[in-house]
């Protein structure tokens, strides 16, 4: 028996809270009020995944460790399914527009397909649409 985990939450570092919200906004995320202060906010992914946006100094208080340079290290991709290829292309393109920067170049497997965008901080993002009835042929 393994963990089953109820929700997820992925924290992250930013530099500037504001210009993070907005940012992901225009990629067409919203935000919890109720988790959201000066410190953090609460970016909802779905109904059972979030992501923690920290500002840096706030994000230290969690860790003893170094915040990675995401602009020139990874330690982490943020990967998540979309409902259709259309989607993937529509939510990279709205990253890019908002300020973001190509990170990979879509890949097209035919029965999945994904590509990537790096945030404002440069985290990595991908988002993957699997045709799951392609799997299921002979």
């Amino acid at each position: 028996m393994g963990l089953k985990a109820a929700q997820i939450y992925v924290n992250l570092p930013v530099k500037d809270l504001n210009k993070s919200v907005e940012f992901f906004t225009k990629v067409g995320f919203e935000f919890n009020p109720q988790f959201t202060d000066e410190n953090a906010t609460c970016m909802v992914v779905s109904e059972n995944i979030f992501v923690m946006l920290l500002v840096e100094e706030f994000f230290k208080t969690f860790t003893k460790k170094d915040i990675a340079d995401a602009t020139k290290s990874t330690e982490v991709i943020v990967a998540f399914s979309a409902n259709s290829k259309e989607m993937v292309d529509e939510i990279v393109h709205k990253a890019l527009a908002a300020g973001g920067m190509p990170s990979n170049e879509p890949v097209d497997h035919g029965f999945m397909y994904g590509w990537s965008f790096q945030d404002i901080d440069g985290h990595l993002w991908e988002l993957m649409y699997m045709d799951e009835s392609a799997g299921n042929q002979d």
